[in-house]
């Protein structure tokens, strides 16, 4: 799982008590992704599993915070942090408690589904169950300005929803209108597939912590489906619907943690990359091919790509 590009991590404490115990807090912010960040060679799943070993092979640790502040992103990132996180429950005996911060929705709560136990903030925006794909088709503008298409294709769904077909049926022939709908179907029962393991996770979470946690908390309401259409709905929904277990911040997750954990105290700590002169050094000076021109809209926008898959909510620029 872990890349050749790893490298140990340092402990640092965020908060230190008289206790020998320890809590360790991992962080999730922005889009989850599979890709390297600017500021760091190791992408976010294989960060969060060195994270996860670290908090396992320190027997003074005894629970772990993941604090998410996210919109969701890739689905496959989302998955995979997920399993890395049954996995630490299940080898390490040790909770995780998920402590939802502004945002933790689509992938966001994906990820949160399998903690034993989950607290958000009562304006929490959590919730939007469900998958998006999306494309851009430029057939229009090529026509505009005099450009066509030339295909050669092995086979006649080889560029399905490519950017460049003719978005308009009535002008494809009756076997294209025949591939278009083969096309639709394809992709649907793609998207039905990855949305059913979606409600998979929910399901199985949620119904894996009211066991663990032997009554205590919240379980799902009967009709939780219905809530499972991609609508976004604040923590106090959530509670409401069993999606969260309680509502508070961040040192309410904390007192919960020592709680699940049978610990009085206990020092928060994190694990941070080392600072390495010669990897900031190769992103300043190997980004030179790099737009110079950067337009600030006031918001981070999600870097998605067409024909991706993704579990992320539909809510990230602010109006």
């Amino acid at each position: 799982m872990t890349t050749d590009r790893s490298r140990a991590l340092e402990e640092v404490i965020l908060q230190r008590t008289n206790s020998d115990n320890k809590i360790a807090i991992i962080e999730v912010e922005g889009v989850i992704s599979s890709g390297c960040s600017d500021r760091s060679e190791m992408n976010l799943v294989d960060y969060i599993n060195e994270q996860l070993k670290a908090a396992e092979h320190d027997s003074d640790v005894k629970a772990v915070i993941l604090k998410v502040d996210s919109p969701g992103g890739e689905v496959l990132a989302s998955d995979e942090i997920n399993h890395l996180l049954v996995k630490f429950q299940d080898h390490s005996r040790k909770p995780v408690i998920a402590s939802m911060q502004g945002m933790a929705a689509s992938g966001g709560y994906y990820i949160s589904a399998p903690c034993r136990w989950i607290v958000a903030n009562e304006l929490t925006l959590t919730g939007s169950i469900g998958v998006i794909m999306h494309g851009y088709n430029y057939r229009h503008l090529m026509d505009k300005i005099g450009i066509r298409p030339h295909v050669f294709k092995s086979g006649q769904y080889k560029d399905m929803f490519s950017g460049e077909s003719e978005p308009d049926e009535d002008l494809l022939s009756p076997e294209d209108k025949k591939v278009r709908v083969e096309e639709d179907r394809m992709m649907q029962t793609l998207i039905d597939e990855t949305f059913n393991k979606f409600k998979e996770v929910v399901k199985n979470g949620r119904e894996r912590a009211a066991r663990e946690n032997n009554g205590h908390g919240k379980s799902l309401a009967n009709d939780w489906q219905n809530y499972a259409d991609g609508r976004v709905f604040s923590g106090k929904e959530a509670l409401q619907r069993g999606f969260v277990d309680e509502l508070g911040d961040l040192d309410t997750a904390v007192q919960r943690a020592q709680n699940l954990a049978n610990v009085s105290s206990a020092n928060l700590v994190a694990y941070r990359l080392p600072f390495d002169l010669g990897s900031v050094l190769s992103h300043i000076f190997g980004k030179a091919g790099t737009p110079a021109l950067k337009v600030d809209l006031g918001v981070d926008l999600p870097r998605l790509q067409a024909g991706r898959p993704y579990f992320i909510a539909p809510m990230t620029v602010l109006h």
